[in-house]
């Protein structure tokens, strides 16, 4: 476990205990009475729209276990920036111009450009970095200001996902990291992954895409700096990206370790992370109490999931000559067949 998570880990605790002694006073529900007219909802996220049905449909899905009714308590407002992180803050200020009730923010990206265009609209997030780390919030606790909603603590994720890749191929000593520098969390990780690297005794070579047209080049990159892994750090451009991503690692002949497991689902090999679908649906819980109870963002404490999922695509191992050590295999959640 790296030092910055270790000394990290009271405030995170104390935090959990608060919730979980809290959580079932804080998210008892009824059925929520429909509005005189209905709750217009923002949705931001950082990459394509049709990337994200599945996270949306989630996130209904959880609306109507409270009660609400499309078109009668709620209209969601989408605003997808494509993969394009530049256009965020512009998406941002135009759901605060329409005057959204409340607005979800599916991407760290997008919580920094929405929390940078309004501090009176509520915001839920559904997974990011740890943000009383990154100073989003007060406390995870008592976020204290009008952000709450959930954190998958992404930045410390990344050396977990690491330290599995090498598990996955123990004899690669030379890995890349696959990174964008406009998304706000991927400094910090790089610089865990880098610190953790070293404590391993590899190499790490970063490697920074942007935008679409730079995972060729990245490639070319990992190929002239002779790497045998790699590990790509969750991101909205690679994610709507994210089946091209995963040929382009096989006809590399390079082992991946991802977040969302979409992106395993696509043909990565493997992937670490909190059920992200499960994430969309909970965060219909932090709108039904702010829009439906009355109750201040300020007020709801920030969630942090309690279970990870280790996915590996069997597939993809037999493509790449791969032996998954039964090691890894014992601790794996699922495969893909």
């Amino acid at each position: 476990m790296p030092s910055e998570m270790k000394r990290a880990l009271p405030s995170l605790l104390r935090a959990a205990l608060w919730f979980m002694a809290f959580a079932p006073a804080v998210f008892a529900q009824t059925a929520a009475p429909a509005p005189a007219k209905p709750f217009r909802i923002g949705w931001l996220s950082g990459g394509a729209g049709a990337a994200y049905v599945e996270f949306v449909n989630a996130f209904r899905e959880g609306l109507r276990e409270f009660g609400w009714t499309d078109g009668r308590h709620f209209v969601l407002v989408p605003r997808h920036a494509e993969g394009r992180l530049e256009k965020l803050d512009e998406l941002a200020a135009e759901l605060v111009s329409i005057k959204v009730d409340l607005i979800v923010a599916t991407t760290p990206s997008a919580l920094v450009a929405v929390q940078a265009a309004t501090k009176t609209i509520p915001i839920v997030m559904v997974y990011g970095p740890d943000p009383a780390e990154a100073g989003m919030v007060t406390s995870l606790a008592r976020p204290g200001g009008n952000v709450t909603g959930l954190t998958s603590l992404s930045v410390d994720l990344s050396v977990k996902q690491l330290e599995l890749l090498r598990a996955l191929a123990p004899a690669i000593t030379r890995v890349a990291v696959l990174w964008n520098p406009a998304n706000p969390w991927h400094p910090t990780a790089v610089q865990r992954v880098r610190a953790a690297m070293q404590v391993m005794g590899g190499h790490l070579v970063e490697v920074p895409v942007r935008t679409p047209d730079d995972l060729e080049v990245a490639f070319k990159t990992m190929a002239s700096e002779r790497v045998g892994a790699l590990l790509s750090l969750s991101d909205p451009m690679t994610f709507s990206h994210r089946a091209r991503l995963a040929d382009l690692a096989v006809q590399h002949r390079l082992p991946s370790m991802h977040g969302v497991v979409a992106y395993t689902e696509a043909g990565g090999l493997a992937s670490y992370w909190p059920n992200d679908v499960a994430m969309h649906r909970r965060a219909a819980a932090y709108v039904h109490r702010i829009l439906g109870g009355g109750v201040k963002p300020a007020d709801l404490p920030v969630e942090q999931p309690t279970r990870f999922e280790l996915v590996i695509n069997l597939k993809t191992a037999k493509r790449l000559g791969l032996q998954v050590p039964a090691t890894v295999l014992a601790r794996t959640d699922r495969t893909i067949e």
